[in-house]
């Protein structure tokens, strides 16, 4: 193996990787274990989107109780976990005029919350078990950064909320605190925040993504796989020395 070849190796890591049945999630996955990486996709339904050699795990991440469970059974059986992926998220998008307060708790539990007794499973095993190194890697978004342009959902009711750009925005602040806190243990923690991702099962509506395209420097939305290398950089030695970080992947979007 060469020099380069060893600073990206994932091979037989242990990667747990949440939300691991969605868009980007399924992405991850397939990613990883193509790396030779042993992947542990976590959801709430395994049923959609699964990748052949990721061993599935049904697990709601609010659930602090069951968590724990889950993330000590896989240290027990695999003697460590060596990267925690918290990529699950939600949203809502009814008008915020209208927002009920179990919707707004909705996203706020498990974007915020799930993400937070996430890494606290994880150090508080990571501590118990004697680990000697880990890496988390939070995913954020562009909204935790920038406000949406409502002048691109012309044909697309799907807005996106301030409750969803407020607990990413806490997920980017939450990676900069434990980055502190965590560096002693040999922990780093960092955090991809996506731009807008093109969801080809689910297309957006064409005059958005021509708005959006308009908006972004680079012309056009993101494909999913252009997440993967920051995702897979941050994992690996190759980012030693890197913590604390929010790299955003948008295409130039927030340069304006």
């Amino acid at each position: 193996m060469n020099y380069i070849e060893n600073l990206f190796n994932l091979k037989e890591k242990i990667i747990i990787v949440t939300g691991a049945c969605g868009q980007l999630g399924s992405r991850i996955c397939d990613s990883f274990t193509k790396a030779d990486a042993k992947v542990i996709g976590v959801d709430v339904n395994v049923d959609n989107n699964r990748v052949d050699g990721v061993e599935y795990f049904i697990l709601d991440i609010t659930k602090k109780g069951d968590k724990d469970k889950l993330y000590e059974d896989i240290i027990k059986k695999y003697g460590a976990i060596d990267v925690l992926i918290n990529n699950a998220g939600v949203s809502t998008f009814d008008n915020f005029e209208d927002r009920p307060e179990e919707a707004f708790d909705w996203v706020m539990d498990v974007n915020l919350k799930g993400t937070f007794f996430g890494i606290q499973s994880f150090v508080n095993l990571f501590d118990k078990y004697n680990l000697k190194k880990g890496s988390i890697v939070n995913i954020g978004s562009i909204f935790g950064v920038v406000s949406p342009d409502f002048r691109n959902y012309t044909d697309l009711p799907r807005k996106n909320s301030e409750v969803y750009g407020a607990t990413k925005a806490g997920v980017i602040q939450m990676t900069k605190y434990f980055a502190v806190h965590l560096a002693e243990r040999n922990i780093r923690v960092n955090c991809v925040s996506p731009g807008g991702i093109f969801n080809p099962k689910c297309p957006q509506g064409d005059e958005f993504q021509e708005n959006y395209a308009f908006r972004t420097p680079m012309k056009r939305m993101a494909d999913d796989e252009e997440m993967i290398g920051a995702i897979m950089y941050l994992a690996s030695d190759a980012a030693s020395y890197t913590t604390g970080q929010n790299l955003v992947i948008d295409g130039g979007l927030t340069a304006w």
